[in-house]
């Protein structure tokens, strides 16, 4: 098939057998006549009938409406909120090791982390931040950290006033008094602790 017959089709520009003309009144150009038509739509009833349904929504007792902020709407546990930082459930330290993967991954470049050796030559987190303003919230940063220091929380109310708005590590870290009474949330899958685990697992006596 050569391209002349292919574009046969195309080139046919009679409409008229596949469309039909509707029946439409002239648009009133008085004001007489404008009012006549006002007259005529009210009587028909249409306007009732959506008051109807309006009336009918207001007296409804079982309303949808969320009062916000005293009360939110549930989020799922996998929801991509404002990030938190993990402590070890055993030893209450960070897991964040400071490998700057979370750093590397971001494709929005918002993440920020300096690290420094200890008096043990071990790597410490000296300073970490994360802009929001600049954060689109991919998850990148969560799944590629090894230590599962770095996760997605439900705080998703993170307004400011300020263009360049940053959450600091410590903002971000679970506080101890939330983490020796359990309320740290773990996450299904690897890395996490399974239930009634406080029961079978002691302390080590090094403090990591």
């Amino acid at each position: 098939m050569n391209n002349e017959h292919f574009n046969e089709q195309f080139n046919d520009r009679n409409v008229t057998g596949d469309y039909y003309l509707v029946d439409i009144e002239d648009y009133p150009t008085d004001g007489w006549a404008k009012f006549k038509r006002v007259v005529k739509r009210t009587l028909r009833g249409e306007l009732f009938v959506g008051l109807g349904v309006v009336l009918r929504e207001m007296i409804k007792f079982n309303t949808h409406t969320v009062k916000y902020p005293l009360e939110k709407m549930p989020i799922g546990p996998r929801y991509r909120a404002v990030h938190q930082m993990k402590r070890l459930w055993e030893s209450d330290t960070e897991r964040c090791i400071g490998c700057g993967l979370c750093e590397k991954i971001c494709i929005s470049n918002c993440i920020r982390i300096d690290t420094k050796l200890d008096e043990n030559s071990r790597k410490e987190v000296t300073e970490y931040s994360i802009n929001l303003g600049r954060c689109i919230f991919c998850g990148y940063c969560a799944e590629v950290c090894p230590e599962l220091a770095i996760t997605h929380g439900g705080e998703y109310e993170n307004a400011s006033d300020q263009r360049e708005h940053f959450t600091m590590y410590q903002d971000m870290l679970t506080p101890l008094d939330q983490m020796k009474a359990g309320k740290q949330v773990e996450f299904e899958g690897f890395g996490a602790i399974t239930p009634h685990e406080d029961e079978r697992v002691k302390k080590t006596p090094l403090a990591y």
